[in-house]
């Protein structure tokens, strides 16, 4: 005899030939739990039919017009459902064509060279860009702002790396040898690409209408990480990259659209939190945004000066970034209330 579980609900027992009647029948299936009424063993259907020698087949209900004309035609072409108006409403059907289709609608657009790259390196920023807004996002986020940001992050990160990055005298060391090319990576590449990607996000706490909590400032720092990802993957892209052979090419543009965005987006968030605490405790700034510049571009910079030579370090310091603005948002309330304690 078995006792068949359904929804934490007991039935019968039943004898195991009934039991087999019903999975012809459908009422019961061979996966459903099950357990012997005498000893208490517990399994599913399958395994305790079989012990009786009993191997039940579902029995068709109709052939199979039958069966498609009692599912009905409203079922298989729900064209209520698939009016423009509820498609809309639907913000999960939205995303899911978003991500699914945009890239077929580029490739039917007549455009070539450096703005395929562009335009490709947009959508997978986009994607980014839900993702991010669908795990940090906070009551103040506002798409508008969130697109104003990323295109003013691309904007002024055009212009400093159109020349305006020269001026930094450490770029020279990045030429050096190990160890030294540290500082060249950390003073150099680090300060000035960080604090490109800052710039915007003092902007916009500059023109706030109210504090911006750092929360706030984080999820904006992603998304201008972003876009300096896209910028700068673009240019990797166009020149770097293409000089490879083909193997080496498609990973290297691969981890252009993905991982080293998501990199950048990390570090700049991190900037963010910073300067997010700096706007609400403004007597302690000269600290806040110190780390705000500080930390992200000593990450960077360490990422960047062993990529080339001993890649699993690089690896530690990217998963030590991603640990480092988990933990930073953890205990963002201890630290608002250290510095509210110390006023």
């Amino acid at each position: 005899m078995i006792i068949i579980t359904r929804n934490d609900h007991d039935y019968g027992p039943f004898d195991e030939t009934v039991v087999a009647q019903y999975v012809e029948e459908g009422r019961l299936l061979m996966h459903d739990k099950a357990r012997d009424a005498e000893t208490g063993q517990e399994g599913i259907v399958k395994d305790f039919l079989l012990r009786r020698g009993l191997r039940p087949r579902v029995r068709n209900n109709g052939t199979l017009s039958q069966q498609l004309s009692y599912v009905g035609k409203e079922f298989i072409y729900p064209k209520d459902d698939m009016k423009r108006h509820n498609l809309f409403e639907d913000k999960r059907m939205l995303v899911l064509a978003i991500v699914g289709l945009s890239l077929s609608f580029i490739m039917m657009m007549p455009i070539g060279g450096y703005l395929v790259f562009y335009v490709v390196s947009l959508y997978f920023a986009t994607i980014w860009g839900m993702f991010f807004y669908y795990m940090f996002r906070t009551r103040q986020v506002q798409l508008k702002t969130t697109v104003s940001t990323f295109f003013l992050t691309q904007l002024g990160v055009f212009l400093i790396f159109s020349g305006l990055n020269t001026l930094n005298f450490f770029y020279v060391f990045t030429h050096a040898a190990f160890p030294l090319s540290i500082i060249g990576y950390i003073l150099g590449v680090g300060v000035t690409e960080e604090f490109a990607k800052q710039v915007p996000l003092y902007i916009l706490q500059h023109n706030s209408r109210e504090p911006m909590l750092p929360q706030t400032m984080v999820f904006y720092g992603l998304v201008a990480g972003i876009a300096f990802g896209v910028f700068e993957g673009v240019q990797y892209q166009t020149t770097v990259n293409i000089q490879a052979d083909y193997t080496t090419a498609f990973v290297l543009n691969i981890a252009r659209l993905t991982s080293l965005p998501f990199l950048h987006a990390i570090w700049c968030g991190i900037g963010g939190y910073f300067i997010g605490m700096a706007g609400l405790y403004p007597r302690y700034r000269k600290s806040l945004y110190t780390l705000a510049l500080v930390i992200p571009a000593t990450l960077h910079g360490l990422y960047d000066s062993f990529a080339g030579f001993m890649y699993i370090v690089s690896l530690v310091v990217a998963v030590i970034s991603v640990l480092l603005l988990m933990a930073y948002l953890r205990r963002s309330g201890t630290l608002r209330e250290r510095l509210r304690n110390r006023y």
